[in-house]
Formats: C-alpha cells, structure tokens, sequence
C-alpha cells in the first residue's frame, strides 16, 4: 500500500539525476511518489541543463523517469492500461515545468525525436525546444531493453546511473536477449522479440538485429540466421522490478 507523504519537501536531493533515481526508489518501495513528481515539476531548466550534459546523464534520467512514472500510474490505477493509446500519450509527468506523456520520453527525448510510427528511420523534423535541449544526441538501441511500459514482455525495472549506465545496459541487454531469443541451428532461423520489428532502424535492420545478436552470444559467430519477430505479450504486469543488486 502506498503511503501518504506531503506533496513538498526538503529532503528531497537537488541534483536532478538523484531525484530520479530516488523517484524511481520511492515507487519500487511503496513510498508517495508525490514528493518526487514535484521536485520533478519544479526543477530549475538551468540545473536540469547542467546536470544532463551528456548522453549518459540523458540515458540515465529519462529511463529513470520513464519506468517510475509508468510503475507509479499503474500501480495506482491499473485499469489505465487498457486503453494503451490513451495511456501512452497522456502527460503524465511534468520535469522542469514541461508536461510529458511517456511516449514524449520514450521516443522523442530516449531515441533522439523518432516518432512511435517509422520504424526507427523517420526523424521528426519539428521537435519542440524542450526535446530539442534535453534528448539523446546518438541514440543506443539497448535503451529498448531497459525501459518497461507495464506489458508482461517488457524487461524488469532496475535503477540506472549515468556514471555506469554503459554497463548496466549492456547486463539488462544480455539478460533480456538470453532469456527472450530463440535459435534454431538446423532450420537456421532466429526468433527475436517484436520490439526489434518496431524499432528495426534503432538497429541497424535486420543485419544490425544479427550483428546484436552475436554481439551477445544469442548466435554464433559467423551464423547468419533469418530472423523471425515472436508476438509480444501486452498483459498488464506493473510491479516488475529486477534485484535488488541491479540497483
């Protein structure tokens, strides 16, 4: 059960990649995300700046951000998952005074202004100023493997720090990959999950797909599967969270 907290605080850190992290805490925890969601709100767009100069600050913040708020509303009301459309672009969190649906997080500021529709190859040419300042400059395809939309195909959540989100993504990345591919050697066939079909630009095609997946030992070196994309498995399951030592 969640519990009540005031909607202001002073304890709450000022950096704002702590903030989210300890947004993302709270939730996981039962805490009220209140508190946070404020802090998140009121950040001076300076410091924000400041503290999201690089991409894995980027990375780290906006993942951070997206699961929190995700886990948060669907813990709190579940049956908002079944209109996913209107979930997924509602704004539904606000940072630095800007209001955010999670596809706004997802697709415009984690994979550098490429809209939900293309595939990962159209870029949207008229972002506004705040995804213009805030998104990722190069985007990395294994942020797919790190963020959780509630579905019970997505990967579990875990906490990301900018210091060492290279290595936390490439643990989630081979943890998702080892437990979802499927290979058959004698049919010479690759099965991989549907989110790799969505967003087949972030990967390279299908020859960056493969070069993924030898990359994390899902297929042999030099094999040269044809990949097959498995459905994907939209039941509501909030509340998935990784160990805690992922955190």
């Amino acid at each position: 059960m969640t519990t009540t907290a005031p909607a202001t605080r002073t304890d709450l850190p000022e950096d704002p990649l702590s903030l989210a992290h300890d947004y993302l805490r709270a939730v996981r925890v039962g805490e009220s995300p209140t508190p946070y969601e404020a802090a998140l709100r009121d950040l001076p767009r300076e410091r924000l700046r400041a503290a999201l100069g690089t991409d894995d600050a980027r990375l780290a913040f906006w993942v951070n951000v997206y699961n929190a708020t995700v886990q948060s509303v669907l813990g709190a009301s579940p049956e908002a998952f079944e209109a996913r459309n209107a979930f997924f672009t509602a704004p539904l969190v606000a940072v630095a005074g800007e209001r955010l649906s999670v596809d706004d997080v997802e697709h415009g500021l984690l994979r550098g202004s490429r809209p939900k529709w293309g595939g990962g190859y159209v870029r949207n040419p008229f972002p506004s100023a705040f995804e213009r300042t805030f998104r990722v400059r190069e985007r990395d395809w294994r942020v797919h493997f790190a963020l959780n939309c509630g579905a019970a195909a997505c990967p579990p959540v875990a906490a990301y720090d900018a210091d060492r989100i290279d290595a936390q993504l490439d643990l989630a990345t081979e943890s998702y990959l080892g437990q979802e591919v499927e290979y058959d050697p004698v049919a010479d066939v690759v099965r991989v999950p549907r989110l790799m079909f969505w967003f087949v630009g972030d990967f390279g095609g299908r020859s960056g797909i493969r070069d993924a997946l030898r990359a994390y030992d899902c297929v042999p070196e030099g094999a040269d599967p044809t990949v097959r994309f498995q459905s994907y498995d939209w039941t509501l399951e909030a509340g998935t969270f990784a160990p805690v030592e992922a955190w």
